[in-house]
């Protein structure tokens, strides 16, 4: 069931969107941040100045059609008027994540050898400073939020202006210089399709990461095909909360602004609680993890309240599981619980729905594969989630569930234009528009993922008898134990994390005789129970090393090891006492987990759990 998709055949490149922004749309705020006093908000109008303001403001500083420029700041409406900016010069921008190291910055900049960058605040300033020597292609630094010492450091080496400055150096030009805007906007259609947008960095769960080049076509063949797939339209109200940086937020952002949606920044990832009820958002992408501790704070909730309390909420939840799972299935639902269900929402679903708003119709779920428990649980409770699936190099989508034909567990169907095969060994390829034109610097490595024109994903799946892809796995991540077993540790993970129980699972045992498991407990939920049991609380250190704790997880797994293979069985597992992050290196700045970070991180406690204690075991 879909409607008649609009194509806007008059954005040809991404430098399209400033105008297509000002002729089509006069909102008083079309873009707004949340803040703690309320709202920062952006006309259409102003929005489209400012873009060009900074534009001409960047070309002063000598940026041209070609030159790469850096963005290292958090997501916010300035980050959009600093990529556009550079874009309708013909400018390809660089985002870095601001939660990199200094040296993780300074490879991404040294590597794409860009002129200019834009950083957010003083902070960011400052690690660019601490490195600028060792970056020799930098010749501006652009902090968006002004601060000494710093501000005004105009003749320094790189000169450094604000964002303020910049702009006003490019509105003064626009005043004196005649002619000038009709110069820019002459210049900004000359961008082709085929020229280079972007180079955007992956993420690096291994090694240095590599720099991606998408071109104007690439990214706008995704553009389009997620259009035609999610039917977003000027109604909409999205909340932005994921990082700019990362290629699947990015390309949201640009389709909110290629249909005219109301789009509202949070202030940052700690605040999006706050700011998602005074938005009230109608539709937002969000990876794996967010839902999944959104699911679990349900859950922790529940487990915390009274004896009715929890008797209702089982009740409403088999109410409309009932009924979701038969309308997911193509099947009418049982007929006492379609009676049941308006109940159920008015006592249990809808409090649950105002947690984020009231009025979410759709959410977006990438980045990683999103367990079928937790899609279950949203789409039961009224907060449908289409997962999609795709890469960095694919700019980035592949794959989505049409939220009106849904099936959990997959990542949906290939979007329009994009083709998936499955090779011998069940790595997704793929082809379309939207593949990348090869990473920069690294031709041995682009001629080893783009081999006769398919994109060679990395990823293990297949596809199901009606054409959704259900992805099982990444294949450099694939276990392979002493006895030559293969092992996929998603599944097993999932499995785990859909537990209120668990907060993260980390399967190990490469070359190992048998499977372990690394488990954060989620410890609101697991102090509840302990709680509940009549035993003693205590602290993270101490919960994890309790006997009584250990047999709860111990009962977990065994329940879990009943449905797997023999060679797949968990026989020995950890509890740690603190939580993955980014700072620790442990997750990527999209929150996916680095393997071999965590490995290293927990040696010890993994070197424990094979050393032998039973002489069974260790046979085995």
């Amino acid at each position: 069931m879909t409607a008649d998709i609009p194509t806007y055949p008059e954005v040809t490149t991404l430098a399209d969107l400033p105008f297509h922004v000002a002729t089509r749309f006069n909102r008083p705020a079309h873009l707004r941040r949340c803040l703690a006093e309320g709202f920062y908000e952006i006309s259409s109008k102003a929005f489209y100045e400012q873009i060009r303001a900074f534009s001409l403001g960047l070309q002063t500083l000598g940026v041209a059609a070609g030159d790469r420029v850096g963005i290292v700041c958090e997501s916010r409406p300035e980050w959009s008027i600093a990529d556009l900016a550079a874009l309708t010069i013909g400018a390809v921008t660089v985002p870095v994540y601001p939660t990199l190291s200094a040296a993780q910055t300074q490879f991404i900049l040294q590597d794409a050898g860009v002129k200019a960058v834009v950083v957010s605040d003083k902070v960011q300033l400052a690690k660019l400073l601490d490195i600028a020597r060792d970056l020799p292609t930098v010749t501006a630094v652009i902090p968006v939020e002004a601060t000494a010492p710093f501000h005004g450091a105009a003749t320094a080496s790189p000169a450094v202006r604000s964002m303020a400055e910049v702009t006003e150096v490019g509105s003064g030009r626009l005043a004196r210089e005649a002619g000038l805007a009709e110069q820019w906007a002459d210049g900004a259609r000359r961008v082709k399709p085929s020229d280079v947008a972007t180079i955007i960095y992956t993420s690096g769960t291994t090694g240095h990461p590599k720099g991606v080049v998408l071109s104007h076509d690439n990214m706008l063949a995704n553009l389009r095909a997620g259009n035609a797939s999610l039917q977003i339209t000027d109604q909409d109200y999205p909340l932005s909360f994921l990082p700019l940086s990362h290629v699947f937020e990015r390309l949201a952002l640009y389709l909110y602004l290629l249909v005219g949606a109301h789009v509202s920044f949070a202030e940052s990832l700690q605040t999006v609680t706050r700011d998602i009820v005074r938005v009230r958002p109608t539709m937002m992408t969000g990876v794996p993890r967010v839902f999944e501790k959104f699911h679990h704070a349900v859950l922790d909730a529940v487990a915390g309240g009274p004896a009715v309390r929890k008797a209702l909420f089982k009740w409403a939840m088999g109410v409309a599981y009932a009924v979701s799972d038969a309308r997911i299935a193509g099947r009418k639902p049982p007929i006492l619980a379609a009676l049941q269900r308006p109940l159920a929402d008015a006592l249990v679903l809808k409090k649950i729905r105002a947690r984020v708003g009231g009025r979410l119709r759709l959410m977006v779920s990438g980045s990683a594969p999103l367990s079928r428990t937790t899609g279950a649980f949203f789409y039961a409770v009224g907060l449908p989630i289409s997962e999609c699936y795709g890469l960095t190099e694919s700019s980035p989508g592949l794959t989505a569930n049409p939220p009106w034909a849904p099936k959990l567990g997959t990542v949906g169907k290939p979007i329009p234009g994009v083709e998936i095969r499955i090779a011998e060994d069940g790595e997704v390829l793929a082809r379309g528009p939207n593949i990348m034109q090869g990473y920069l610097n690294r031709p041995d490595e682009t001629a080893a993922a783009l081999r006769d024109g398919w994109l060679h994903t990395g990823d293990i799946g297949h596809l199901d008898r009606d054409g959704y892809l259900m992805i099982t796995d990444r294949k450099k991540d694939l276990i392979v134990t002493s006895g030559g077993k293969n092992i996929a540790p998603a599944p097993i993970e999932m499995r785990l994390k859909a537990s209120p129980l668990v907060q993260e699972a980390i399967l190990v045992g490469d070359r190992r005789k048998f499977p372990a498991v690394l488990i954060v407990p989620d410890f609101v939920a697991l102090e509840a129970q302990v709680r509940e049991a009549g035993a003693p609380s205590g602290s993270r250190e101490q919960l994890a090393g309790r006997e009584d704790v250990q047999a709860i997880y111990q009962a977990l797994l065994d329940e879990i090891n009943v449905d797997l293979a023999q060679f797949e069985k968990i026989k020995r597992f950890a509890l740690l006492p603190t939580e993955m992050t980014i700072e620790a290196g442990e997750l990527t700045p999209t929150l996916k987990i680095r393997r071999k970070i965590v490995e290293q991180r927990w040696a010890h406690v993994i070197e424990q759990l094979y050393a032998s204690r039973d002489p069974l075991l260790s046979a085995s």
